[in-house]
């Protein structure tokens, strides 16, 4: 079923048989007043009627007629039209319906039954001043010349035009058919701030608004926006509302307890407009995130405890608590905590809770220890000579280490000089238990003491003492003869260079 140019078409196809039926109306239509168009088929009769006018075509091989697929008022999607290009489908229906009927049921309300519209307006009609903008009568010269197009301004927005085009030679002149135009809309103008806004949770509102007044054209969409009071002008979050229909709204991404500015946007095809005024509102307080893990200053008896606010607070912070191994150990808005009476170098458990007035958090949970000391007892090493020049070091580790063992290391002193130079002959990380010393003197008594050492510190061991067998002397000097008579030698000599024993 087609209007156009004046004439209601009826198409009908069933198999192979197609009947068209024409009723001619001119611009009757076109008077600003609600017309009834009925289309029946009865038998092989195939009928249009509008107000008064009638017309039908009787076709015997027309078939019964079974509608099973969804029926499409006022236009056709485009992915569709190209099964009907026999048809010659043009753009959709621009003006009103109202009292819809199937066969013989009852009036359908198009707004509840439809599984979806485009640009329709399920309110009612746009304009009443339909009767000035299409009646023959009433139509103007828009251009006169040899030309084959004009362009036409001053329109009104989002209003359909007729025009036809008079040609004119010596013998006469001859009418096209009327074609129907619209201009595109407006952009609105006095879009309202929303009258309400209600806060659904710390992080969505609801949004309630008015329609638009004076709005020329079919609003495609309305965009809510949040804007941060005292904030940047960019939005922190918005929503697009397809359903123009709907005039309520959930925006979310908020943040609690922040202050908000919101606006409302409506678009047409030809552009939006905001309100350019604002509904402020305050998100309620929501439980914290991020809270942070607390963290401790070591010492080996007791952990001096702190611990900052959560990144995302979401409200105001009414009490910290603080749980060791799964206790409750504090309570209160302090962010410091002292936990003494502790074992020396022992691993606890922690986690904080934050809360605000709508709920609380937790932590991720933490190991923190007490701080090393350094070990409590250290035995004096053994030492065994193994010749004139190597001495065996052995150890053992110490019982209470009050840490983790870092180092050993070991100080020798030798009675040249009088065992008050103690020297270092080792120190390593790898934490062996023995150590070969070499390259010593032989007959040389040594005194050799342990240190071992954890991140708190060392502890030194008694002195053992060891003396290296003895073996040949070394560097003899030769012996000085002086003669004082004619019958005697004055001999003498010094000590070794290297006595070794």
């Amino acid at each position: 079923i087609e209007l156009k140019s004046g004439i209601l078409n009826i198409f009908l196809r069933t198999g192979v048989v197609f009947t068209q039926v024409d009723l001619w109306l001119g611009l009757s239509y076109c008077d600003g007043k609600w017309n009834e168009v009925t289309v029946s088929k009865e038998g092989s009769v195939i009928s249009a009627t509008m107000n008064e006018l009638r017309e039908q075509a009787l076709e015997p091989r027309v078939q019964q007629l079974k509608v099973n697929s969804p029926v499409y008022v006022g236009g056709i999607p485009p992915d569709i039209q190209s099964f009907y290009r026999e048809l010659g489908l043009e753009q959709g229906f621009g003006g009103c319906m109202k009292d819809v009927k199937f066969t013989r049921g009852a009036v359908v309300n198009l707004a509840s039954v439809s599984s979806s519209a485009v640009r329709v307006n399920l309110d009612g009609c746009l304009s009443t001043d339909s009767a000035v903008n299409c009646r023959g009568n009433d139509s103007i010269l828009v251009y006169r010349g040899k030309e084959q197009s004009v362009y036409e301004s001053a329109l009104k927005p989002f209003t359909e035009y007729l025009y036809r085009v008079v040609a004119l030679n010596e013998g006469g002149s001859v009418s096209s058919v009327w074609t129907h135009a619209r201009t595109r809309e407006s952009v609105p103008q006095n879009v309202p701030t929303p009258s309400r806004v209600h806060s659904i949770n710390g992080y969505s509102i609801e949004v309630t608004w008015d329609k638009p007044a004076g709005v020329i054209g079919v609003i495609e969409k309305y965009i809510l926006k949040a804007y941060e009071a005292d904030g940047p002008t960019v939005p922190i979050t918005s929503a697009e509302l397809t359903d123009a229909g709907m005039l309520t709204g959930v925006l979310r991404g908020l943040h609690p307890f922040t202050n908000y500015a919101v606006t409302l946007t409506a678009c047409t095809l030809a552009g939006c407009t905001e309100s350019l005024h604002a509904l402020n509102i305050s998100t309620p307080q929501e439980a914290p995130e991020d809270v942070q893990s607390p963290t401790a200053i070591s010492f080996p008896t007791f952990l001096l405890m702190s611990w900052s606010p959560p990144k995302t607070p979401n409200g105001v912070i009414t009490q910290y608590t603080l749980y060791m191994n799964g206790t409750p150990i504090y309570s209160g808005n302090g962010t410091k905590y002292v936990v003494k009476d502790l074992a020396v170098f022992t691993p606890h458990q922690f986690l904080l809770t934050a809360c605000t007035l709508a709920g609380c958090a937790n932590s991720s949970g933490v190991t923190l220890f007490t701080a090393q000391l350094p070990p409590s007892h250290v035995d004096a090493p053994v030492l065994t000579v193994l010749d004139s020049r190597t001495i065996h070091v052995q150890w053992k580790e110490p019982v209470e280490v009050n840490g983790i063992l870092d180092r050993y290391i070991i100080y020798m002193a030798t009675n040249e000089q009088n065992f008050t130079k103690w020297n270092v002959i080792y120190n390593s990380t790898e934490l062996f238990l023995d150590f070969t010393i070499l390259q010593l003197f032989p007959g040389t008594e040594y005194l050799i003491k342990l240190a071992a050492c954890t991140g708190g510190g060392c502890s030194v061991s008694e002195a053992s003492t060891a003396v290296t067998d003895e073996s040949t002397p070394e560097g003899v000097p030769a012996p000085k003869a002086q003669s004082y008579t004619s019958d005697s030698f004055n001999i003498s000599w010094t000590k070794p260079e290297y006595p070794n024993g």
